[in-house]
């Protein structure tokens, strides 16, 4: 076995100590705005509307902003059970990237034959987000800087030369976009994602929604969905509504039909924020194009410049545990944000001394495709989405169309795509699906210990469709 270059180059453990002492723990994104944001009131009593969307996150908001694009005169009502964009939408990396697939070679893997039309559909979705962040005034941040793929072991170079799209950087190339040590190529996929405020975009959202006529309620938890005539009825804490049509969107979180407790397992990933760099700083790690920045292990960093010059850098953990539960003891674990720490400053040893501000993690809904997958329930009158895995900042805008297409029972071309189409293969219960998920995840750190090579298990899995990723 091999070591990586991140336990060949260990920085001085003082160093990572400095860097996370005093460190909040809480999401930066949240607390970068304060408290001083808007608020919607709880749904007290009955009510009823054309369309309900249960889930305040980003495919729960597209969807809303999408119908009222559709249709201005629909009514449409929104729930969410805590706070608009509290969970996964508020606190991932921000990069909002064209990938529908979770990238090309998991899209090629899966659909070969239409990986050229999911290509295309993710960039036309990701222009229309653009879009729409310009035509309604949204103040997220939006930079539409690409991502740089680096590789920082020998064999990963022979990736990116085979990897499609893009321009291949070699190593002084890559080291004159941002300079790392670590670096040995790299490949700027230039149109390929923005980089944005994840929270400022769910609240430019729901504000957006609602000066459009979305009733928006927070702190109004769904129970179940029940039958009508004609309908379904939305049962929550303190009321019901009745609706002509639902749309799902809730994530991680356990979904309300019963075919779905399976899909989806809740994967925790965990990331920190810098303080903001001097000129100094900045002038030694160059970053002039501001790309988003993922390396090309199994277990991958990711990384991304913030208007204000911190560095967020998350991922390599992607820890399942045993259950299948959403719980916040699962967003608190000291030796990976120190393993995340000693990364940061082997990638970039020259910023010895500046220290991390907030450190947090959250659950991601991850599918054993990589990507979200989409139906419909209750006589077509109940369309979901589930198990974006990590890539749901711009996959959940497609996703909001795909839904109020199978809605409308209008045949499209994203309806007609065999992702859209086909049901991946559940997670099975426990003690399988934890036996399965962490021998999974052992042997793709193996494979990261041996120049990339996956043993018979991964082998194994990619034969039958199974897979794990962060």
């Amino acid at each position: 076995m091999h070591t990586t270059v991140f336990e060949r180059n260990v920085p001085q453990a003082a160093v990572v100590a400095n860097a996370l002492e005093g460190v909040a723990h809480r999401p930066f994104w949240i607390d970068d705005l304060g408290p001083e944001i808007r608020r919607y009131p709880q749904l007290e009593g009955d009510a009823s509307a054309a369309l309900v969307i249960v889930g305040g996150g980003y495919t729960g908001l597209w969807t809303a902003l999408r119908a009222k694009e559709r249709d201005p005169g629909r009514q449409v009502i929104l729930l969410e059970a805590e706070r608009i964009g509290w969970a996964a939408s508020g606190r991932n990396g921000g990069f909002c990237e064209a990938s529908l697939t979770h990238g090309y070679e998991n899209g090629r893997n899966r659909w070969p034959k239409e990986l050229a039309t999911l290509e295309r559909l993710g960039l036309e979705n990701l222009d229309r987000m653009q879009e729409a962040v310009r035509k309604y005034g949204m103040d997220c941040d939006w930079e539409r800087t690409g991502t740089l793929n680096v590789a920082v072991e020998p064999h990963q170079v022979d990736w990116l030369r085979e990897e499609s799209g893009g321009v291949f950087l070699d190593r002084n190339a890559v080291r004159d976009e941002l300079n790392s040590d670590t670096y040995l190529a790299g490949r700027w996929h230039k149109d390929s994602a923005a980089m944005v405020h994840p929270y400022k975009l769910g609240l430019e959202l729901a504000r957006v929604v609602s000066d459009l006529g979305v009733v928006i309620h927070e702190g109004t938890r769904v129970r179940e969905l029940k039958d009508d005539d004609g309908g379904v009825t939305v049962v929550t804490e303190r009321g019901s509504v009745r609706a002509e049509q639902v749309v799902l969107g809730t994530n991680a979180f356990p979904s309300l039909l019963k075919r779905n407790k399976l899909m989806t397992v809740p994967v925790y990933d965990y990331a920190l924020m810098t303080e903001p760099l001097s000129e100094d700083q900045l002038a030694a790690i160059g970053w002039g194009n501001r790309q988003g920045v993922s390396d090309l292990a199994n277990q991958f960093h990711y990384y991304r410049i913030t208007k204000d010059n911190r560095i967020l850098f998350g991922g390599y953990d992607a820890l399942y545990f045993w259950g299948r539960r959403v719980d916040t003891r699962h967003e608190y674990h000291p030796e990976t944000w120190e393993k995340l720490a000693s990364h940061f400053f082997t990638t970039f040893p020259q910023l010895a001394g500046l220290k991390f501000t907030h450190k947090w993690s959250g659950p991601i809904d991850s599918s054993t495709q990589f990507c979200a997958f989409f139906g419909t329930a209750r006589r077509n009158r109940v369309a979901y989405a589930a198990g974006f895995t990590g890539l749901g900042v711009g996959a959940t805008a497609f996703a909001a169309d795909v839904m109020l297409d199978l809605l409308g029972g209008l045949e499209t071309e994203r309806t007609q795509v065999e992702m859209v189409r086909r049901r991946p293969m559940p997670f099975p219960p426990e003690p399988l699906a934890s036996m399965g998920i962490n021998m999974t995840r052992w042997s793709m750190d193996r494979a990261d210990h041996n120049q990339g090579k996956r043993n018979l298990i991964l082998k194994a899995l990619d034969a039958v469709g199974l897979g794990f990723d962060s």
